[in-house]
């Protein structure tokens, strides 16, 4: 509304009403007024307004808030550095999950008897090997979803 806009604006402006009202050529009653929704100011008194706050008539008189949309752009902002950072985090778990089976393949190429002691200790009944080529794996996984996660 536009007593709200008034208002708003003359804080934001660090004004008292008697400073506003100096500065338009009206009483301070009649600010008073305005901001209280009690009267509307009229087409002179909302373009010496306008050029007060130096915005337009079209920022005074409209509901949209400049305020509000200065907060979307933000959480505009914010949504796209948070993908950003997801898919990153989700590019870097694909790239460790690959490397990891990567260096275990060789791994298992090279000392095959370390493989077999990774088996002989593990607890659960798939081997020890398979444990960690599924973790690896999960890495992947969970890396892809990051990455191809849509808002």
């Amino acid at each position: 509304m536009l007593s709200e806009k008034i208002y708003t604006l003359r804080r934001k402006n660090r004004l008292s009403q008697e400073q506003l009202a100096e500065r338009i050529g009206v009483s301070r009653q009649a600010i008073s007024k305005w901001e209280g929704g009690l009267s509307t100011p009229e087409l002179d008194k909302l373009k010496a307004l306008s050029e007060c706050f130096q915005i337009t008539i079209d920022e005074l008189t409209n509901d949209k808030s400049s305020n509000n949309s200065s907060d979307t752009t933000e959480q505009k902002k914010d949504d796209t550095a948070n993908k950003l950072i997801e898919s990153r985090i989700g590019i870097a778990l694909c790239l460790m999950g690959a490397i990891c089976l990567v260096l275990f393949g060789i791994l298992m190429i090279i000392q095959p008897s370390t493989v077999q002691q990774i088996n002989e200790s593990s607890v659960i009944t798939l081997n020890g090997t398979g444990i960690l080529i599924l973790f690896f794996i999960l890495f992947m996984v969970i890396g892809i979803i990051l990455i191809l996660k849509k808002k």
